[in-house]
């Protein structure tokens, strides 16, 4: 995901968090975090990656669903809720190995979130609507 997807989705993307279920908590920028308006950084209510676009001002929620379940509604409203003083725009990302795996969790996927696949990497599949039509 850091090698693949934030190069070609949020090019020059600063990684502000990195954590996964065995290890717990690989690397935190606190002071960073806190700047951008940031909720509580509990490990267990933190996405597996973090990442912080500068030029669109855009913070990247990264589930990674192979240790995780993917952005789920309930999961997407709790990191809404968590993430209501962050001062720059949010995106919501599912990563999954390939469509197979996909295609195991795709009901669960949440309105105004993204998936991306491992196995192709170029694409993004948005889960919303108005905000790429608008655009």
């Amino acid at each position: 995901m850091i090698d693949e997807f934030l190069p070609r989705f949020a090019p020059g993307a600063e990684v502000l968090y990195i954590g996964d279920t065995s290890k717990k908590i690989l690397l935190k920028k606190d002071d960073r975090l806190n700047r951008l308006g940031f909720f509580e950084l509990a490990h267990d209510l933190l996405p597996d990656i973090v990442a912080y676009e500068q030029n669109r001002e855009r913070l990247f929620l990264i589930e990674a669903v192979h240790s995780s379940n993917p952005i789920s509604p309930v999961r997407h409203l709790n990191l809404e809720q968590l993430t209501q003083q962050c001062t720059v725009s949010k995106t919501y990302v599912s990563a999954f190995k390939d469509r197979s795996s996909l295609r195991r969790w795709l009901l669960e996927i949440s309105w105004e979130t993204d998936v991306w696949l491992v196995d192709s990497p170029e694409h993004l599949i948005h889960f919303d609507g108005e905000q790429y039509l608008n655009s």
